[in-house]
């Protein structure tokens, strides 16, 4: 099932439950991406028309396992004029795996009027290698996406550089693409952190928030450019800031990690 097809059995289903297939497992746990999307997509049934999504605070409390029901659970905590704070959960056997607490928000006229910073420079997606899937190596999940790596080095290499990421998108096309989509799509990188090692270990996010651009740019045909940079990183733990752009150059989306490392 790719993702527009887990999507739909979630909006389908009568109890807000869903299983995640074990060709989206990460380890030992479903991925994150896709848990958190679709637990977004459960919070966005509890806000008004016209309130897109602003931000969202992501905890990752333990893992999801494949091949089992998961839950989603969404309550409305307020309704302002302009804002909707919403809480979500998803549920596995009656234990919390991943809370959500999101800001939902309505434009307002205002005389503060700011335009991001371009993107980086970076080579073409066509001219940069795509990353293959090779079962036993890559996650799972990767064979539902096209990544090709522009900035830093591949995990487990070593590496000394404080950037990672490149271009990416889902290999399938979306009729519509929204905040949902991008949070199943940001998730796709590993942590910053992982070139650093020298073998592969363990590692998983604990923390994720995601800030939204709106309106959100035009995304055109659907690359993305993810830029990460860790901040700081020691006793087992990674802080990682990172950006995403359009293919225009645009700003789409603001992203932030603590990440857990076991090696």
């Amino acid at each position: 099932m790719n993702f527009s097809a887990l999507l739909a059995a979630f909006a389908s289903s009568s109890d807000q439950s869903v299983t995640i297939p074990a060709d989206w497992a990460q380890g030992r746990a479903g991925y994150g991406g896709l848990v958190a999307a679709l637990v977004v997509a459960g919070m966005r049934k509890k806000v008004a028309e016209g309130r897109p999504v602003r931000s969202l605070a992501i905890t990752f409390v333990g893992p999801v396992t494949p091949g089992a029901s998961m839950t989603v659970e969404a309550e409305l905590l307020r309704e302002g004029r302009a804002v909707s704070q919403v809480l979500g959960r998803a549920v596995q056997n009656g234990q919390t795996m991943c809370i959500i607490q999101g800001s939902f928000g309505a434009g307002r006229e205002s005389s503060v009027d700011v335009s991001a910073e371009p993107g980086p420079s970076a080579p073409a997606p066509e001219s940069c290698q795509r990353m293959p899937f090779i079962e036993g190596l890559n996650p799972p999940f990767i064979r539902y996406f096209d990544v090709r790596w522009t900035f830093g080095d591949y995990p487990c290499t070593n590496s000394r550089k404080r950037e990672m990421g490149g271009w990416m998108r889902f290999d399938e096309e979306f009729e519509n693409f929204d905040a949902v989509h991008l949070v199943g799509l940001v998730d796709v990188w590993p942590p910053a952190v992982l070139p650093h090692l020298k073998e592969r270990a363990p590692a998983s996010s604990l923390t994720w928030t995601i800030e939204f651009v709106q309106p959100q740019p035009d995304l055109g045909d659907g690359w993305m450019l993810y830029r990460a940079n860790i901040e700081h990183a020691r006793d087992g733990y990674g802080h990682i800031a990172a950006m995403i752009w359009s293919r225009a150059g645009e700003l789409v989306a603001i992203s932030r990690q603590t990440v857990a490392v076991f090696g």
